[in-house]
């Protein structure tokens, strides 16, 4: 049976309780401690992440934050970067089938970059003015869209509402 001590002791990598970081597939969430557990006889420590969007709690261990894509938020220089993104319209939307388009899209949210997920709503949203979605993307559509719209209103510092008028400027909807 693990058993669980918290801490406000920080280790050596650039996280600290309180901040925010963005987890792959899951959005933004907040450092809310470090816990240290036995299992099977070895000591681990974990970073406990609260997600915003839904308050689900994970727990990373501290020698694989690197390989679950555990990140910063962006900075406001890769704000405008992202919007140069969404606001591209010369893009040849895949016409492939609609699951695979939506297989490939999945792997792009699932990398977490940010940039990847603007795309992948860009994509869509041209798409969408074609088509209609089907039933997966459309649901793709609002977790892109969500994703987005939490990091980015923590990078510029502002509203959620906010972003969402600049979303509708760029995609006149």
């Amino acid at each position: 049976m693990p058993t669980r001590t918290q801490t406000s002791q920080t280790p050596s990598t650039s996280f600290k309780i309180g901040d925010k970081a963005v987890y792959p597939g899951h959005g933004v969430g907040e450092l809310t401690g470090i816990v240290h557990e036995d299992i099977a006889g070895q000591r681990q420590s974990f970073y406990e992440l609260r997600m915003l969007d839904n308050g689900l709690k994970i727990k990373i261990p501290l020698n694989k934050v690197g390989s679950v894509g555990l990140r910063d938020i962006i900075q406001e220089k890769e704000v405008r970067q992202v919007y140069s993104i969404l606001k591209e319209k010369d893009i040849a939307v895949d016409s492939t089938t609609w699951n695979r388009r939506y297989r490939e899209y999945m792997e792009k949210i699932k990398t977490g970059s940010v940039f990847e997920i603007a795309a992948v709503l860009r994509d869509l949203y041209l798409l969408k003015f074609d088509k209609d979605l089907s039933f997966g993307e459309r649901k793709m559509l609002d977790t892109a869209r969500s994703l987005l719209i939490k990091e980015l209103s923590l990078a510029k510092n502002c509203d959620e509402e906010e972003i969402e008028g600049d979303l509708r400027a760029i995609f006149n909807c």
